[in-house]
């Protein structure tokens, strides 16, 4: 993992560079989302990973699947990984570059798993709660997991809050087996 971090940080930081200079990084952002979705595909992965394909046919077959494209510094791109051979690199190169853009703007990625779906209040009000502890703007993304059985798990940056009934009945058991 982190032979690729290292693969994939001249070329996110190329991204957000171009990105910042054009008045782009959320657009960037999302294509980057866009691509990452598109190489972690299963079908594409077995694309990019078969011995049979030149560099060529990778960047054919992504160029195609990417259509919608009409960014020629994001073709370019795509077309720059493909010959380099770090297509792979994508969904890293995308971690990376949200990382810059959340330290440019002074922003904090968190993801929120809740066992059920949340009303807009409720996340507006974990937000509010998030932005005063971190001390900096906070963008959420919420997901649902019926497999936390109730309760929610909060992780921005290096920090985990492990609300969930999953979580307590975990850590019971755990002070059980001692």
């Amino acid at each position: 993992m982190a032979e690729l971090t290292t693969l994939a940080r001249p070329y996110a930081k190329a991204a957000f560079e171009y990105a910042i200079e054009a008045k782009q990084l959320a657009e960037w952002s999302e294509l980057l989302g866009f691509v990452t979705q598109v190489v972690s595909d299963e079908s594409m992965q077995q694309l990019l990973k078969s011995p049979h394909l030149t560099k060529d046919d990778q960047q054919d077959a992504m160029l195609k699947v990417c259509s919608d494209i009409q960014d020629q510094q994001a073709i370019n791109f795509i077309k720059l990984l493909a010959q380099n051979g770090r297509l792979v690199a994508l969904p890293e190169i995308e971690v990376l570059f949200n990382f810059l853009r959340s330290e440019f703007e002074k922003t904090v990625n968190a993801k929120i798993t809740s066992a059920t779906v949340l009303s807009e209040k409720q996340i507006a009000q974990i937000k509010e709660k998030l932005d005063v502890k971190l001390g900096r703007q906070v963008e959420v993304s919420v997901e649902v997991d019926a497999d936390l059985l109730g309760g929610l798990i909060i992780k921005a940056e290096d920090l985990v809050i492990d609300g969930s009934v999953r979580g307590q009945l975990a850590k019971l058991s755990d002070a059980l087996n001692v």
